[in-house]
C-alpha cells in the first residue's frame, strides 16, 4: 500500500464519521443526567406527584394504564395525544384530544418517548418526564427548547401497531 493509498483511506475514513456524527444517539453527561433527575424530582415534590423512575432518568406517572393484552414496543407505530412543555408550564407543543392524534414511529422521536410510551397500553395516559439526555440534549431544539432542559408531555396512546 502506497502513502497516497493509506492517506486517501483515513481522509475518508475521518470524513464518513464526521457525516454520521449526528446520527449517533446522545451521549448521556453523568452530571446533568444528576441535575436533571433532581429538577424531576424537585418538580414532582412542588406538585404533589409520585412517579415511577427508569435508569435513564426518565420518570413516568401513569394516570390510565389502557385496556388490552400487549404494549407497544420501542418501535411502534403509535396514533397519540400529546401535550409537551419545560417544567415551568411553557407548552413548546401538542396535538390535543380533537380526533386528529400524531402518527408517528417511536424511532422517529426523542429517545425518553421509546422509552416512556411501551409503559401504556391502548387507551392508557400519563405522564413522561425526560431528563434532557433523553431529549434535546446539549443541542436543544431550536428557540422552543434550551439545551439541556427537562421537558414533560402529557399523553394519551389512542392506538399502535
Amino acid at each position: 500500500m502506497n502513502i497516497k493509498t493509506l492517506l486517501f483511506s483515513l481522509l475518508a475514513v475521518v470524513l464518513l464519521s464526521a457525516c454520521n456524527k449526528d446520527d449517533d444517539p446522545l451521549e448521556i453527561n453523568p452530571d446533568q443526567l444528576a441535575d436533571d433527575i433532581a429538577i424531576i424530582e424537585a418538580y414532582l415534590t412542588e406538585n404533589g406527584l409520585t412517579a415511577e423512575r427508569t435508569d435513564s432518568g426518565l420518570h413516568y406517572i401513569i394516570d390510565e394504564l389502557g385496556t388490552g393484552d400487549n404494549f407497544p414496543t420501542s418501535t411502534s407505530d403509535v396514533l397519540i395525544y400529546y401535550k409537551g412543555y419545560t417544567l415551568d408550564g411553557t407548552v413548546f407543543d401538542q396535538r390535543l384530544t380533537d380526533g386528529n392524534p400524531a402518527e408517528f414511529n417511536l424511532q422517529q422521536v426523542v429517545t425518553g418517548w421509546g422509552e416512556g410510551v411501551p409503559y401504556f397500553k391502548k387507551g392508557g395516559k400519563g405522564t413522561l418526564l425526560l431528563p434532557s439526555g433523553i431529549a434535546y440534549g446539549p443541542r436543544g431544539n431550536g428557540t422552543a427548547i434550551a439545551p439541556n432542559t427537562v421537558i414533560a408531555f402529557d399523553i394519551e396512546l389512542v392506538n399502535y401497531n
